[in-house]
């Protein structure tokens, strides 16, 4: 499968530039998988649009102000993105332009340097794409976070040439926990009263997944199977494992993902290795899919790349955000609207189910990205 496969053209006047207002005014399509029906609505409509034998499971992560701009010491300017901490005043990040190992960058507004090291083998690290390096800071680690918070932007995609009015624009209402380099974006269109609304008929649950370039690093091999995913962290907690498990094979509900990256999450876990508590697999329910798969709680690691003909185990529907041409997010979208998840075979973006809902939201002036609107899949 080619990356020019996953191709199409977007006016650049259809990328939002902000937030819709209220968050819940944004535009939402929907798309049944089954009769290929495509109806538009609103954000707002989303409790009246999901029926009610669904339940919802949200990423609650926090994106941290990761973007640093500095010197190096040779004069020139450089932006820093951090990407994951890895403790003792380190963090992995990506720079542009690049660093050299052993370069040391000054930061704006502060004492703070930091210098580059390679990504450590050792430690599971490795980064043969080239992009990663280690920045070592020279502050102690318990002063560290809040210098970074205070110098540190929030680290809005390069296409969103405006600047944020509020940093909480690019975080979501129920954000808690971690430490992301881009927001879950799907979750940037729920308000506190729609969160309101969906919880009278709807169960909300929450995991975390660290946003990094596993994420949003673009793909760059032709033949996709090629890609490198780089590796992200996410956590489920026994109370939202419990939760999920009993909703799905008990009370035999659908789940719903909030975006992209619980999705990950979600599949991930399905596919980690057959735990000791396998053996307590609970009844299949009679006309729905598998719901043998039982998740597991703890702090994981997922580098999943998924694109067609992947086989979701736990996910029933998806609402998500209008994704990049060629990304591996449009690849995972792409997944689960082709068989073995519905009846139409992938064969390109372009001839697709999504793809005839992108043509389709282009022609109808939808907003794309980060801040655009939304599409509910069931």
């Amino acid at each position: 499968m080619l990356l020019t496969d996953f191709a199409y053209d977007l006016p650049t006047e259809l990328i939002a530039q902000e937030q819709a207002v209220p968050r819940d005014s944004a535009r939402l399509m929907l798309i049944n998988r089954s009769s290929g029906e495509i109806s538009h609505h609103h954000v707002s409509d989303l409790p009246k649009l999901l029926p009610p034998d669904y339940f919802i499971v949200a990423n609650n992560t926090k994106v941290f102000p990761a973007r640093l701009m500095g010197h190096k010491s040779t004069g020139g300017k450089v932006e820093i993105l951090l990407t994951q901490p890895l403790g003792h005043s380190s963090y992995l990040c990506i720079s542009k332009p690049g660093l050299k190992l052993g370069d040391i960058v000054r930061f704006q507004g502060s004492d703070l340097e930091g210098r580059a090291q390679p990504p450590d083998s050792k430690a599971g690290r490795s980064d043969p794409t080239g992009y990663e390096r280690v920045i070592k800071f020279n502050q102690e680690e318990s002063m560290l976070r809040t210098t970074l918070s205070t110098i540190g932007t929030m680290p809005t995609p390069p296409y969103i040439k405006k600047l944020l009015g509020n940093s909480k624009d690019y975080q979501t209402i129920y954000a808690k926990y971690g430490f992301s380099a881009a927001a879950p974006t799907a979750g940037l269109h729920f308000t506190p009263q729609l969160l309101k609304d969906i919880k009278v008929d709807h169960s909300w649950n929450e995991l975390t997944l660290n946003v990094g370039l596993g994420t949003f690093l673009p793909v760059k091999e032709n033949d996709i199977q090629n890609h490198h995913m780089h590796s992200e962290s996410y956590t489920i907690s026994p109370t939202a494992a419990s939760a999920i498990n009993k909703q799905r094979s008990d009370l035999c509900l659908k789940l719903l993902s909030i975006g992209t990256t619980t999705m990950r999450a979600l599949e991930s876990n399905a596919a980690l290795p057959p735990s000791s508590h396998s053996s307590d697999l609970r009844a299949v329910c009679s006309g729905a899919k598998d719901r043998s798969e039982l998740l597991r709680s703890g702090s994981f690691s997922t580098n999943i790349f998924i694109y067609p003909p992947y086989k979701f185990q736990l996910v029933d529907a998806l609402m998500t955000n209008f994704h990049l041409p060629g990304s591996t997010l449009l690849m995972l979208v792409s997944a689960f609207c082709s068989s073995p998840n519905s009846n139409e075979k992938f064969t390109n973006f372009a001839d697709s189910l999504l793809g005839r809902a992108y043509a389709i939201a282009i022609k109808e002036k939808y907003r794309f990205f980060s801040f655009g609107d939304a599409m509910l899949i069931i």
